[in-house]
């Protein structure tokens, strides 16, 4: 199997419990943050329901600049409802599983890199900037959000097991 279906099917089998969490997410505390310093749960849900958009761009090009120096700076998906942010989720899973489909490991051994205002803050093959970049990314702010989704009484689903809300 080729690395690129090897990780469409991670990213199918994490999409269930990631799309679970953020259909929870309450839109009334969108605003909320557990600290001056963090996202609000709105950005944060935002953010990991875009994560997944991220891995056909990364697939069809060599370099992405966040900030280009004659160009718009990349604004992040900005939380307007619950609808909205799994719209957002699901066409990203969507063009991501096709990428992936048609993606041969020769594609995914390009070095891929990441630009700030012209400056190259990381060079890596795509394969290794979809694993850590992309989909480690995104688990790392699941994770997140289940604290945030914790602290503010939301029921959370099962991910590597039962939860203590859902035991099946």
């Amino acid at each position: 199997m080729s690395l690129g279906k090897t990780l469409a099917g991670e990213l199918a089998w994490e999409a269930v419990s990631t799309r679970k969490l953020l259909e929870r997410v309450p839109a009334d505390k969108k605003d909320w943050k557990p600290h001056p310093k963090s996202m609000s749960f709105g950005q944060l849900a935002a953010h990991v329901a875009e994560v997944p958009s991220w891995i056909a761009p990364t697939i069809a090009t060599t370099e992405m600049d966040f900030n280009p120096p004659d160009g718009k700076k990349w604004e992040g998906l900005k939380f307007e409802s619950n609808a909205q942010v799994l719209a957002a989720f699901d066409k990203g899973l969507e063009e991501a599983a096709a990428a992936l489909a048609k993606a041969t490991d020769a594609d995914l051994d390009v070095v891929w890199t990441m630009k700030d205002a012209g400056k190259t803050i990381l060079a890596m093959p795509r394969a290794q900037c979809l694993r850590s970049m992309v989909l480690s990314h995104l688990y790392h702010h699941r994770g997140q959000l289940t604290v945030y989704a914790r602290m503010n009484g939301v029921s959370l689903p099962a991910v590597y097991g039962p939860s203590a809300d859902e035991q099946s």
